[in-house]
């Protein structure tokens, strides 16, 4: 059985006693609520390991609750959307989401993505018998526990942004088209387009920038990405 505590966030209450009675037959505690301001105070009491998140919500929507949230935790976010479009799709990565379903879904995707990113995230428990770390001058990416630090301290980084790093980092000097980081980071089933690379790297930048000059994020103009080291 899974554990965990997953907040929903949906005005729509049909939906939400849905996914409700199939994340607790998974083993998961399930909480919700149904509007924005709700959503900000549960988190703080509730203490979620995930947020299912509507975009559309009364008084503050999903977009200004995932921007609330991201400034004091990097705990997963998933929105639920019936939006499909691609702009939807990147500002809630640059918000810090971390993954999408799109309305109407099927509640076991939503139960398959949920126990995905709790994994990738470290909040359920794993074989840790390899140790995922790299280090570089003023940087360690440690994938087991999910930290990034840069120059000593520790950076809250979303999962999604934590596995791209550390991808990139793991294979230094070697280019990787953005379909293949899709491919290799988001896995098979991600529904996005290459601007979701985009995004995470724009973000990475932000929080890896002035930390060396013996190695760098780079973009290969036409082609992608790498971490360059310099010898």
């Amino acid at each position: 059985m899974a554990s965990g505590r997953i907040l929903i966030v949906d005005d729509d209450t049909n939906i939400c006693e849905l996914l409700r009675l199939y994340i607790e037959k998974e083993g998961y505690e399930a909480s919700i609520a149904n509007d924005g301001e709700t959503a900000l105070k549960m988190f703080d009491s509730f203490g979620p390991d995930l947020l299912l998140l509507d975009i559309m919500l009364p008084g503050l929507d999903g977009w200004q609750v995932c921007r609330e949230i991201r400034k004091k935790s990097s705990c997963p976010i998933i929105m639920l959307t019936a939006k499909g479009e691609v702009f939807d799709k990147v500002l809630g990565l640059e918000l810090g989401a971390d993954d999408y379903v799109v309305k109407p879904f099927e509640t076991k995707e939503v139960i398959a993505r949920i126990g995905a990113v709790l994994r990738r995230s470290g909040k359920q428990s794993e074989d840790k018998s390899e140790n995922k770390e790299v280090h570089y001058e003023n940087l360690s990416i440690n994938l087991t526990n999910y930290e990034l630090k840069v120059k000593g301290v520790q950076v809250d980084t979303p999962p999604k942004e934590m596995e791209l790093i550390y991808h990139l980092a793991s294979n230094p000097n070697r280019v990787f088209t953005r379909d293949q980081l899709l491919d290799e980071v988001w896995g098979f089933d991600y529904y996005g387009d290459s601007r979701t690379v985009d995004v995470h790297v724009k973000r990475l930048r932000e929080k890896l920038e002035g930390a060396s000059d013996k190695w760098a994020l780079k973009t290969v103009w036409g082609v992608g990405y790498k971490f360059e080291v310099k010898e």
